[in-house]
């Protein structure tokens, strides 16, 4: 599946975005005191609707590389493709012991002579 050059530049813009965001919050650039924060209300309300923004932004992030995770398409582990082979195998090995039972069976039944009626000897 091919996407889209420009949906892989809208992606990086907003990679990059974020990540000027965090080197921003990590350098300290929007810190604010909590005293005029909470003078403010107006400084409060951003700062508020700021923290929710990068905290849903980022949950949407989470949630789009779990939903990926477990809806994609990738084959069986090493493991699950060794059981199949196992399970393929034991199917083999009941068809052939079900064919030398039968064997047995015919062999059996063709060497033992037909008796006579019961309770005479």
């Amino acid at each position: 599946m091919k996407v889209a050059r420009s949906v892989t530049v809208v992606w990086v813009i907003v990679i990059v975005v974020l990540l000027a965001l965090e080197v921003a919050e990590l350098t300290h650039f929007f810190t604010i005191p909590v005293e005029a924060a909470l003078a403010d209300p107006l400084t409060f309300i951003f700062s508020l609707v700021f923290t929710s923004i990068v905290s849903i932004v980022g949950a949407i992030f989470i949630g789009i590389y779990i939903s990926q995770r477990l809806l994609s398409q990738s084959g069986f582990t090493p493991f699950e493709e060794e059981m199949l082979r196992m399970r393929a195998e034991l199917h083999e090995v009941r068809a052939a012991v079900g064919e030398i039972q039968q064997a047995q069976r015919r062999s059996a039944s063709a060497v033992d002579p037909p008796s006579g009626p019961p309770g005479v000897r």
